[in-house]
């Protein structure tokens, strides 16, 4: 595996490998790598001649008051573990090769962002589409890939794509969980003993969510409030959202049908963690 830091070394080595016809799986991360970013590595090897993975911990996405320099790093963890994987390139910019000047242009989400963690996070996937422009445009991948875990920022890669044309194929990968359900996440690691205890609550109210909604309701306030009762009995920790919407539309419905999302954050302590599921109900 090459480590790569020049962003037009990297984009001179994915030439190279397009002009012999190879394909490129790219897997976008920001680091502190665990078994879900891995699972995404393990799909575009099998889907792709090339594999390559970026860390960046990219600073349009973070607002003023979230954990941008505390955000945790480990980079030669994660270089041993992207190795092992067989990933055959690492591109790691520092953020002065990604943003060398200051921007003079700027892309905005208009759609699919009022919602989830976009409504409280103002300017977040603004942030995300650009420096996924800019990684896009460098690595020129044939399909990029990213957890379900995630499903928001999913929705709106895709419109992305869709707007403006990118030759890329979005990949969704299902949620990679602990033993007991939690959704693997780099944010894990601040939860203290007693939350991480909790933690799983999150997915089993979820699934409960799920079952109530397969015998039969279909009204999104009463699933909200089984939900929001089960998390309230098992965990100290505070409810962000709970929602429901279309997806990938991400709008409101007044009855469940189709595919819809089923979404919700819950801040603990010193970790603020999210976590879903998507389902399809025959019309």
């Amino acid at each position: 595996m090459e480590v790569i830091t020049d962003r037009v070394e990297m984009n001179r080595i994915v030439k190279n490998h397009k002009y012999k016809a190879k394909t490129i799986g790219f897997v976008p991360t920001m680091g502190f790598l665990h078994e879900g970013h891995l699972s995404l590595v393990k799909k575009a090897k099998q889907d792709n001649d090339i594999t390559i993975m970026s860390i960046f911990v990219n600073p349009t996405q973070f607002g003023p008051n979230e954990d941008f320099e505390t955000y945790p790093r480990d980079f030669e963890r994660d270089r041993r573990l992207a190795e092992n994987a067989g990933v055959n390139y690492l591109f790691a910019p520092s953020v002065d090769e990604m943003y060398p000047n200051e921007m003079g242009n700027q892309l905005s989400v208009m759609k699919r962002t009022n919602v989830l963690c976009g409504k409280s996070r103002e300017g977040h996937f603004d942030g995300v589409i650009t420096v996924l422009s800019k990684l896009f445009h460098i690595v020129i991948p044939d399909k990029a890939y990213f957890g379900k875990k995630d499903a928001q920022q999913i929705a709106v890669v895709e419109g992305l794509v869709h707007d403006y044309f990118f030759p890329i194929e979005i990949v969704a990968v299902e949620t990679v969980r602990e033993k007991d359900g939690l959704a693997k996440s780099s944010r894990n690691v601040y939860l203290s003993v007693d939350e991480r205890r909790e933690a799983p609550a999150l997915y089993k109210s979820l699934e409960l969510a799920k079952n109530v909604i397969l015998n039969g309701e279909k009204s999104p306030a009463k699933i909200r409030e089984k939900i929001k009762e089960y998390i309230q009995k098992n965990t100290s920790g505070i409810i962000d959202y709970i929602e429901i919407y279309s997806y990938p539309a991400l709008e409101p419905i007044a009855n469940i049908h189709g595919k819809v999302i089923i979404a919700l954050a819950v801040k603990f302590s010193k970790a603020r963690l999210i976590d879903n599921i998507i389902m399809e109900l025959e019309q």
